[in-house]
């Protein structure tokens, strides 16, 4: 039996699943912390897998159903229901100024609402961040149609 690869450095859990890297399933916790919990904070060591749990998530709440055969997620998942997912991450660099974060910030912005299909509002100013972010949630809100 031929031995699997290890994901070392590789926060994607598609590309381990595609991969077919040794994985160590989680999505039982995930299932749990979402059913019983609301608001949470990942507090865990460099390099410890949070931005793979997190990536782990977002395939999860968008219905990836392919990603997950065989894991503790694919039998008691509702597939049939997809999320829009906004996904802000900030570890691409270092940040030098204020400038630069309000531009990084402007640019994850513009990355989410294209690629849910998007569009900021005539009169939003850009550089308005605090309401371009809760733009951004609103929309994505009233897309998936939730009362």
């Amino acid at each position: 039996m031929p031995r699997k690869k290890l994901p070392i450095g590789i926060q994607s859990f598609t590309k381990i699943r595609e991969d077919d890297c040794y994985y160590v399933d989680k999505t039982a916790l995930a299932l749990r912390l979402i059913s019983e919990g609301s608001y949470y904070f990942l507090s865990r060591p460099r390099r410890f897998g949070k931005s793979l749990f997190l990536d782990t998530l977002k395939e999860l709440f968008e219905g990836n159903r392919a990603l997950f055969t065989g894991l503790a997620a694919e039998p008691v998942w509702d597939w049939s229901r997809k999320f829009p997912v906004i996904r802000v991450s900030f570890s691409d660099g270092v940040l030098q100024s204020r400038a630069q974060l309000d531009q990084r910030i402007r640019e994850l912005l513009r990355v989410n609402r294209e690629r849910l299909g998007l569009s900021l509002p005539a009169g939003l100013p850009e550089t308005d961040l605090a309401g371009s972010f809760a733009d951004l949630i609103r929309q994505a809100h009233q897309a998936l149609r939730l009362p």
